[in-house]
């Protein structure tokens, strides 16, 4: 077996074992539409169209946004259409007759219409039988044909239909002439391995693509989407920040990179713009992201404890799966209580402050008798580090010059 030592990541990769190297998944962003059902997020015309830009620049492959919601919606697929994205832009529909004469009379050229088929949404939300809800939606897809529009067709609910009745429903879809198949988990209640099961019994009846759009509801929904492309789907949806209704679905930032890391899929993505959209959602909206979302938040690349600090300073990817930079984030040292000598020792020579033995343990003991917890972070910057590493060349060449033997740092 031939060993990548310059992979730190090598051996994990050995379990997942997984890889879709080759295969193009697609990114399809739902922050315009599914974003918006997340509870106090409305964007106005003007929001949603720098969203799109900037979604189309990072290279997202399809953005979604209902025009039927609003007239401000409306205007704003209207702009966007104007603005010639490189992304598909997908108008999200009900399979109404109505609503897809909104989407032809707007020139939409892909349109993602939806109905649910679980019993508890025929019975208790739509009150129609299942044989209603096959005619309907055949009907839907003809009439969208009809006018030449491309489509993907979403179950709603797909995750708690009957298997028997799913499989006949795709069927149909695939012959009434879809481009795509939706699976959703809407409820957010699928195992991966469950996920993965019902994303296979709709690929075996099937000849179309398979797009994945779960939800969070158990903070499963990043899990599920690529345990749905594992099993063959090609188009996982996602949302900046993971938005959307109730708690979301899976975040734009770590379904890409986990695409990218832990699968091997070949992308030009724009990865270092991550945070730069996490923080035009913050400014648009009432909703913070938090410090310790993954990547995107502030405490993803903050380092605090003193054996971590030391290992990071030695070699970032002690403690970080990609560097900050990746990313748009930035590296940051914690400094307090949890400090240790190895923290204290690259505060000292940060500061130009004369090395002592023993100076490293007065400092951090102090910090402890401190009691104040965390008391200021710095960046961990290569300016800083050339600075630290200047000053500990220049005290072992001094203890070299006395006699006393260069004095490596241990962090080092």
């Amino acid at each position: 077996m031939q060993i990548n030592l310059k992979d730190p990541n090598h051996y994990a990769h050995l379990y997942n074992e997984k890889s879709l190297k080759g295969k193009e998944i697609n990114i399809l962003d739902s922050t315009l539409r599914e974003g918006e059902q997340c509870t106090g997020i409305s964007f106005t015309v003007k929001q949603r169209l720098q969203i799109a830009w900037m979604l189309d620049y990072f290279g997202v492959n399809a953005i979604e946004i209902s025009p039927i919601v609003s007239q401000s919606h409306e205007e704003s697929f209207k702009q966007m259409i104007k603005a010639g994205l490189n992304a598909k832009l997908i108008a999200h529909l009900r399979a109404l007759p109505s609503d897809i004469d909104t989407a032809v009379k707007l020139d939409a050229e892909w349109i993602a219409m939806y109905h649910s088929i679980s019993d508890i949404h025929l019975r208790h939300k739509l009150k129609v039988t299942r044989e209603q809800t096959q005619e309907r939606i055949i009907k839907a897809i003809e009439y969208a044909k009809s006018h030449g529009l491309k489509m993907r067709f979403t179950i709603e609910d797909a995750s708690r239909s009957d298997p028997d009745f799913l499989r006949t429903i795709c069927k149909e879809i695939d012959k009434a002439g879809a481009n795509r198949i939706g699976i959703p988990d809407t409820l957010g209640i699928m195992q991966p391995n469950g996920m993965k099961k019902l994303v296979e019994t709709v690929n075996e009846v099937i000849r179309i693509p398979i797009d994945v759009h779960c939800h969070n509801d158990l903070g499963l929904g990043l899990a599920n989407s690529l345990a749905g492309v594992e099993a063959g789907a090609d188009q996982i949806h996602t949302t900046i920040n993971g938005i959307g209704e109730r708690v979301g679905i899976a975040s734009l930032a770590e379904a890409s990179v986990s695409l990218k890391i832990l699968y091997g899929v070949n992308s030009q993505l724009r990865f270092n713009m991550l945070c730069e959209l996490s923080e035009l959602l913050e400014e648009y909206t009432s909703v913070v992201t938090p410090p310790s979302r993954p990547l995107v938040g502030k405490d993803a690349y903050r380092h605090k404890a003193g054996t971590h600090v030391a290992a990071i300073i030695s070699n970032t990817a002690a403690y970080e799966i990609t560097p900050p930079q990746t990313v748009g984030n930035e590296r940051k040292i914690i400094f307090g209580e949890l400090s240790g000598k190895n923290g204290a020792r690259y505060l000292l020579n940060l500061f130009g402050i004369k090395y002592e033995k023993g100076s490293d343990i007065i400092l951090s003991n102090s910090l402890k008798n401190l009691k104040c917890g965390d008391l200021f972070e710095l960046d961990l910057t290569k300016e800083n580090e050339k600075i630290v590493l200047k000053t500990e060349n220049k005290t072992n060449n001094e203890n070299k010059k006395k006699g006393k033997g260069g004095e490596r740092n241990e962090m080092y």
